[in-house]
């Protein structure tokens, strides 16, 4: 193999984001020198993969792709694997095997300090990361050889309406196109047929709750009133699924609208905020009245849709969450921070430890001086400028992610020895 070059490698492709991100990062690696095959699952998986000589079908059942998967790394002489995110059954079983085999694994996830970065990993992300091992005296320690000012983060962000986009896409494919792939089986409870009605709903509904949420933030806003933000997460999400204490959010909720009716003062208000991609298939809103009404504190607690956090974190007191990356800029901000499950940013200088109660009623703030570092961490690592779903994000991403790919040391070790390549200034996505 050439240092620098795809020169030897031989990259297996496996299900990556909605769109064409992975196929125009499958070209690049090509151009690099490297041979590119891509396994489909799914119609979708085909729709978005144009090269149809490295086009692999798989269309057995479930319980075969562990087999499959081992034969294809012979057959083809694999010695990298890529995907997206580690946790679904098909890429569980494939990472086990690709370690085993001693293949180089890379995983790429939304990003840590989204929405202006992605993740890319080596092995694992989220609660697979190596990070999650590290202490921040570790990145300290790492960072000290650097005298780098933290880039910023650009005014805009245009990758939501096309990750919708895409989605919607990609459903309608394995919805109406995917007869040759009869023995699917999608890694969440929902059946195709549903996945895809709810991204064409959430398509259309757009302007109405960009209203609602415009109106609803206006009004916490102007209310005067303290309070405390929660940010939800998809219950069907890995973070949520596989890294938490929770086997549904109304779990979650019931156990923050207790803490707060306990705890939080009594002129406190509490802010439910949706994830951006909260698409109804869990009845969300309708649980917190219900539980809001349970506790007595229904006239303190609001329900927000999706959209740009800024606006509320700018006034609040504290923020809740699972394991949200959206957390992140709380920390950056310096709210005292209640964290459930297992997360990235889970360090014990930046998230509080103390009962829920007692967090709504007299919350500890995190180290902002060390949460910089571990953010500057980030940035000179894991976290790539740019976005999987515009075209313009898909640029700033892949003039940094394959150079990083090709490099010997994944990015952590890269900076730990002193090897990391300078990062590119990030600029606004669009």
């Amino acid at each position: 193999m050439t240092e620098g070059t795809g020169a030897g490698r031989r990259f297996l492709f496996l299900q990556g984001p909605h769109g064409p991100f992975f196929h125009r990062l499958g070209r690049m690696l090509r151009a690099a020198g490297g041979e590119v095959w891509r396994v489909g699952f799914n119609a979708g998986d085909h729709a978005f993969w144009f090269d149809a000589p490295g086009y692999i079908p798989f269309h057995d059942p479930p319980d075969a792709w562990p087999d499959r998967f081992r034969a294809l790394i012979d057959t083809h002489a694999i010695t990298d694997v890529v995907l997206y995110g580690d946790t679904r059954p098909i890429h569980a079983h494939a990472t086990a095997i690709a370690r085993a085999a001693g293949l180089t694994v890379h995983v790429f996830e939304e990003g840590y300090l989204r929405p202006f970065w992605i993740t890319y990993e080596r092995g694992g992300v989220n609660g697979h990361s190596r990070i999650m091992d590290m202490t921040v005296a570790q990145m300290q320690a790492a960072l000290a050889p650097l005298d780098m000012d933290l880039p910023d983060a650009p005014a805009r962000w245009g990758d939501m309406r096309q990750h919708v986009f895409y989605g919607a896409i990609y459903h309608g494919f394995v919805l109406l196109r995917n007869g040759a792939y009869r023995n699917f089986r999608p890694h969440r409870d929902m059946t195709v047929r549903q996945e895809f009605r709810l991204y064409l709903r959430r398509l259309l509904l757009m302007p109405w709750h960009k209203a609602e949420r415009t109106l609803e933030t206006r009004r916490i806003k102007h209310c005067g009133h303290p309070y405390h933000l929660v940010l939800l997460q998809l219950e069907h999400d890995a973070s949520f699924r596989n890294h938490s204490p929770f086997a549904t959010m109304a779990e979650f909720l019931a156990l923050c609208i207790e803490g707060f009716a306990k705890g939080a003062p009594p002129h406190h208000r509490l802010v439910f905020k949706a994830h951006p991609l909260e698409d109804g298939r869990v009845p969300v809103k309708a649980e917190i009245l219900r539980l809001a009404r349970a506790a007595g504190v229904e006239g303190r607690v609001h329900f927000v849709r999706g959209g740009k956090l800024a606006a509320l974190l700018n006034h609040t007191r504290t923020v809740v969450t699972v394991n949200s990356t959206a957390a992140q800029q709380a920390l950056w901000r310096g709210l005292p921070l209640k964290v459930f499950g297992k997360a990235v940013y889970g360090k014990p200088e930046f998230v509080s430890t103390q009962p829920l109660p007692e967090f709504f009623a007299r919350p500890t703030r995190p180290d902002s001086r060390a949460y910089r570092d571990y953010r500057h961490f980030l940035l000179e690592t894991s976290q790539v400028a740019g976005g999987f779903y515009s075209s313009r994000g898909r640029r700033e991403l892949l003039r940094q992610v394959v150079d990083m790919m090709l490099a010997p040391q994944d990015p952590y070790d890269a900076l730990v020895s002193g090897n990391a390549a300078p990062r590119q200034q990030l600029r606004v996505v669009s």
